[in-house]
């Protein structure tokens, strides 16, 4: 099934004008089209067939664009493709001390650095990010000395979350980029029709020192868009609606292309919140055609040059699919048939309609009542959702009603937090109630101060992008529905879950009844945005200052220099040593189960410290409870049970390798890359899976832990903890036989032995970073021989 392409875009007037733009350097965020459009022509050498947008960006980005898919072939889901990203954006402390120890002198690509994550929420914007820069200066101080001497551009704390960061400031239409650390969301920028990919602080790495970075090609699923939204329906509605549809695997592998005419009805911003939590279906990214939406969105955040070589690029047809480009798969979605829907709890897939969500709640048994109102966050803080929220505040102000239960409003950027100021809508949001929290991730990751409800089962209604179990404050109890910031709004002023307020009026103190009208907003200011507090930003392409000293404190509990990962392969056998199965892992086991959040945010510059919190939310296969693990080899001969954490130390005191046997779409969630990097520490050496999330799998690869895959699933329920693995035919893969089948042979604590066969989806590089112990090392031992 295919749709023709839109060629060109039409100049538009603009209304809004950018106000005292910050500096900026356009050549380092326009990206190459001229070349992109060359690269292209000699893959349309190779490809004799129409190609989709997304094979447009990622194929024009080909490492060695004439030579790069090799004769052509089945390149979606077979082919690994080598790729030169043009932009790296980091989250702290992770990908930066890998980079250090890479030992070159500056980044290959720009480069910028975010502090959003380690600002808690608790009273309110002013005091919360006054304490925080208290409690975390020396890991500010260590970010802001290092990108100094590497020339990195530096945000500062308050400045704003990383993705929101990146759309008002770096994305462009056709552009390739990366983003390292709890990263999955990175695919936000695609809502400016660019391909924005989360990784691994490993994968970063790759492109900050001008190594090839590399993909496997991801089919490509079409979604195409007809109608128009309506009423309270938004574009958060439309991708919990597509979570509900594809589930929390269906995108694993694949890029999500939107096209068709409903695309060009949608703001930029819009655009954002859906390419964002096409990371909750485990989407590879997300992508549109560029639009005249797009334009202006650039036009009014201070990019006008950028907006004119995009217009030129898409005027040759390199910014849309092909007239006739195939898909693997097409949805059809009509905007006109969208209501607004609430997805959760505890998974974001579960997709309920409005209409049907009161009902819901009945069925469940569960009490008809909220705890909390949560809007913001990377997802949903644009200027449009804020103004169409303080259109429900004005309203209710006018019939006298203020929120009902505590309402949290946390502002993406520090431009959007000033502009909401400078027209009002801060002061019509607390007029009802509602507490705006400073410019950072905040509750949305876990750093929320909550004092109430410790321990007991309540339900929270966030425009959020997820919602696993104790993601928010720590409750395992805590219910958290997600929908878009206009239903959270309205539902704080009911505190009841079942409120509809397309449907259900409030009795006012008088007597009378109040129902709200469907809300409406305003795509950009139209005095333009205002940066705020200038002294956030940082100067556009600084040059490293070679001599700066990179501040790390001596005896540092949050900052630690990486020590490389031994390999297991250095006395020259190229099987694993025999491995203990630390332990069986049941269900959903996402990287904040692995690696929880929230107060272990301070250590993730310091791998020995984060790693305490190692799988401390796993449910044990055999009775459910929570961080318990088996030592069946204690001191007596006797078999303990100790924390995940301690058994896995207890291990590595011993020498002993270790694997763990994992469920379906392991490591989904957050890229963060210390679900990784703390079992490899610990001594892990082979995770096997009945599936694996995508960016997960990837940054296992990247530390030296092979990933295996259960070629009969049902083969998971044989092999339990402490059991003992040995790999079979891995060693032929280690000498580049990528058709080779492993297997496992198990010894079970009975001493039974049988085998298992796997598969594996290791290529030739990853091959190379498994031998070296990790991809690092592999990187460092090229570097060291040029």
């Amino acid at each position: 099934m295919v749709r023709p392409a839109i060629r060109g875009v039409a100049r538009k007037r603009l209304f809004a004008t950018h106000a005292a733009s910050i500096p900026r350097n356009y050549p380092s965020i326009t990206p190459p089209y001229a070349t992109l459009i060359q690269n292209l022509e000699h893959i349309r050498n190779v490809l004799t067939r129409p190609l989709t947008l997304a094979e447009k960006i990622l194929y024009s980005h080909l490492h060695d664009p004439i030579s790069g898919l090799g004769n052509g072939g089945r390149i979606r889901g077979e082919a690994y493709l080598q790729l030169k990203p043009e932009r790296v954006a980091m989250q702290d402390a992770s990908a930066h001390l890998q980079f250090m120890s890479a030992g070159l002198a500056r980044c290959a690509v720009p480069t910028s650095i975010h502090c959003d994550h380690l600002i808690q929420a608790s009273e309110g914007a002013k005091a919360d990010l006054e304490r925080s820069i208290i409690s975390n200066q020396e890991v500010f101080d260590f970010l802001e000395s290092a990108a100094r001497k590497y020339g990195i551009e530096f945000w500062r704390p308050g400045s704003g979350i990383i993705h929101q960061i990146v759309l008002e400031n770096y994305a462009a239409p056709g552009m390739l980029m990366l983003a390292s650390y709890k990263n999955s969301h990175t695919p936000n920028a695609g809502g400016l029709g660019m391909l924005a990919i989360g990784v691994g602080g490993a994968d970063a790495v790759d492109a900050m020192t001008g190594t090839p970075w590399e993909l496997k090609a991801p089919q490509i699923v079409g979604v195409h868009l007809t109608g128009n939204l309506s009423g309270w329906a938004t574009t958060k509605d439309l991708i919990l609606h597509l979570a509900g549809r594809l589930t929390v695997r269906g995108g694993t592998g694949r890029i999500i292309e939107y096209f068709g005419p409903g695309v060009h009805s949608q703001s930029c911003t819009g655009l954002a919140t859906i390419a964002n939590m096409g990371a909750e279906v485990g989407a590879t990214t997300s992508t549109f055609p560029y639009t005249s939406n797009m334009q202006s969105y650039l036009h009014a955040t201070g990019r006008g040059p950028v907006a004119q070589a995009a217009d030129e690029a898409a005027a040759k047809g390199f910014l849309s699919a092909d007239e006739g480009a195939e898909y693997d798969e097409i949805l059809e979605i009509n905007l006109s048939d969208l209501e607004p829907t609430i997805n959760g709890p505890f998974t974001p897939d579960l997709a309920t309609p409005l209409s049907r969500f009161g009902a819901f709640v009945k069925e469940q048994g569960w009490k008809d009542e909220l705890s909390a109102g949560l809007i913001g966050s990377c997802t949903n803080s644009s200027y449009e959702d804020m103004t169409r929220v303080a259109d429900l505040a004005r309203q209710a102000k006018a019939a006298g009603l203020t929120a009902k239960i505590p309402f949290l409003c946390t502002p993406g950027s520090e431009q959007i937090r000033a502009t909401m100021e400078r027209d009002s809508v801060t002061s019509t949001l607390q007029d009802v109630g509602a507490v705006v929290l400073a410019n950072a991730c905040g509750p949305c990751i876990g750093q929320w101060k909550r004092d109430d409800k410790k321990g007991e089962e309540n339900a929270i209604l966030t425009s959020f992008n997820r919602n696993f179990r104790s993601r928010n404050d720590g409750n395992r109890q805590t219910m958290n529905f997600l929908a878009s910031p206009t239903i959270v709004t309205a539902m704080a002023f009911s505190g009841s879950l079942s409120f509809n307020p397309m449907t259900d009026s409030l009795t006012l103190d008088s007597g009378k009844p109040f129902k709200f009208s469907p809300p409406s907003g305003q795509d950009l200011p139209l005095t333009g945005f205002t940066p705020g507090d200038t002294s956030c930003y940082p100067l556009p392409t600084p040059a490293p200052q070679s001599d700066a000293e990179v501040v790390i404190q001596k005896d540092s509990k949050r900052l630690e220099l990486l020590e490389p990962f031994t390999s297991p392969f250095s006395d020259g056998n190229l099987e694993l040593p025999s491995l203990k199965v630390l332990m069986r892992v049941r269900g959903k086991c996402t990287t904040d189960h692995i690696s929880a959040a929230g107060p272990w945010l301070k250590y993730k510059g310091h791998l020995t410290n984060i790693s305490e919190n190692l799988r401390k939310l796993f449910d044990r296969f055999f009775c459910g409870e929570v961080n318990v693990a088996f030592d069946h080899d204690a001191p007596g001969g006797i078999t303990e049970t100790d924390t995940i954490p301690n058994v896995a130390k207890r291990f590595k005191a011993k020498n002993q390798s270790w694997a763990l046997v994992v469920d379906d779409n392991y490591g989904e969630g957050s890229a963060r890359e210390h679900a990784a990097l703390q079992p490899r520490f610990y001594g892990c050496n082979l995770i096997v899976a009945r599936s694996f999330a995508r960016i997960h799998e990837t940054n296992l690869k990247k530390q030296g832990v092979l990933p295996l895959w259960f070629s009969d699933k049902a083969d998971y329920s044989r092999i339990g903890s402490c059991d003992v693995i040995q790999t079979i035919g891995l060693a032929n893969l280690l000498q580049g036989q990528l058709d080779t089948i492993i297997k496992l042979k198990v010894t079970n604590r009975r001493g039974e032995t049988f085998e298992i066969p796997t598969k594996h989806t290791m290529s030739t590089d990853q091959i190379k970073w498994l031998r070296a112990g990790s991809a690092l090392n592999y990187i460092r031992s090229q570097m060291q021989s040029q």
